[in-house]
């Protein structure tokens, strides 16, 4: 019996807290994907870089603060430097609204022009951030690094293995929730929420409501930038902050908001899970929990690994196909929010 759960400790400790974490972290950078594409109609690829600005301003707000011997002790500064790096992600998805995405709306232009142009905005933030921060790993991280570490658990249960749990794992759980449930009270409960999802079902029939599109528009670019600050902030703290990291998560993001179906919130997150937990799931070495599950004379030698780490971004890819090829609509059908 002990050795059953000394297995699941280690599944717990490599699969499940982790899990956890990067779901939630996909599931908040496929939410913004979601907005965008169900209220301005096309597919945002500068999203990703969105991600990394605000990061590097929440960053750049946290040495700030961290030379002017401000902390707050067990809890990170960067928590306290995310509001500004929300305020910054505003203020540059405003921006680029207005001198950029409004013109090719005004012209109707169809959803791949507006694409290709938010490559060219992609790659223009790209070298924007590069320039500030440079391309390197940024240390960004004080206060406690965990909420309870492997030794203190095996003191408390005599277990042979131990599990961790950072203070960013936990963090990143309980903001992820409380920003998901403002996102669905808002879009449920408000007047302008409401206004939102009624453009998103029927442009024209909204108009001819009375609904005002340029605030639509507006308040969808302030929660996304919320949501990409959030989520970047979030996968910063826990792994690294490293700009072409982001260009990269671009991929499983995508992937989650298709997997989950494209336009519904609810399949955002969903599709952030089973992206993360596909990931975790296949390439964890599991030698040591068949160590412990089997007889010492069916014991493997090898890792007893599905896939290498390094196929991690192609895994993503072949589920995103394999969703489009069996069900195109994903999880949740792709309704719009």
């Amino acid at each position: 019996m002990v050795d059953i759960i000394n297995a699941l400790v280690l599944i717990a400790n490599f699969i499940v807290v982790p899990g956890l974490t990067y779901g939630c972290q996909l599931g908040l950078g496929a939410l913004g994907i979601t907005m965008i594409y169900s209220v301005l109609r096309f597919s945002n690829f500068a999203h990703g870089e969105m991600m990394s600005f605000g990061a590097m301003t929440t960053i750049l707000m946290t040495w700030w603060m961290q030379a002017q011997g401000i902390s707050f002790g067990a809890v990170p500064t960067a928590l306290f430097a995310l509001p500004f790096g929300i305020v910054a992600v505003i203020a540059l998805t405003l921006t680029a609204d207005r001198l950029v995405f409004r013109y090719y709306r005004s012209i109707k232009a169809p959803p791949v022009t507006m694409l290709i142009v938010s490559m060219g905005l992609m790659f223009f933030l790209g070298g924007l951030i590069r320039f500030i921060i440079g391309p390197d790993d940024q240390n960004f991280f004080d206060g406690q690094r965990f909420i309870i570490n492997a030794r203190q658990f095996k003191e408390m249960t005599g277990l042979n293995e131990g599990l961790a749990i950072k203070t960013t794992q936990g963090m990143t759980l309980i903001l992820a929730v409380l920003m998901v449930g403002f996102v669905f009270w808002f879009l449920r409960h408000t007047r302008t929420g409401k206004s939102m999802r009624a453009y998103a079902n029927n442009e024209d029939l909204a108009l001819l409501s009375g609904i005002n599109p340029e605030r639509v528009i507006l308040v969808t670019w302030v929660i996304t930038a919320f949501l990409v600050t959030l989520a970047g902030t979030l996968y910063g703290l826990d792994k690294s902050y490293k700009p072409f990291t982001y260009l990269s998560l671009l991929l499983p993001i995508f992937a989650s908001a298709i997997v989950g179906g494209i336009g519904s919130p609810i399949g955002a997150i969903l599709g952030g899970f089973v992206i993360a937990f596909s990931e975790l799931t296949i390439t964890f070495a599991y030698k040591r929990v068949l160590g412990y599950l089997l007889p010492q004379s069916l014991e493997p030698q090898g890792l007893m690994q599905l896939l290498s780490t390094d196929y991690k971004i192609a895994l993503s890819f072949l589920i995103l196909v394999l969703v489009l090829i069996l069900k195109p609509t994903g999880i949740a059908g792709g309704k719009v929010i």
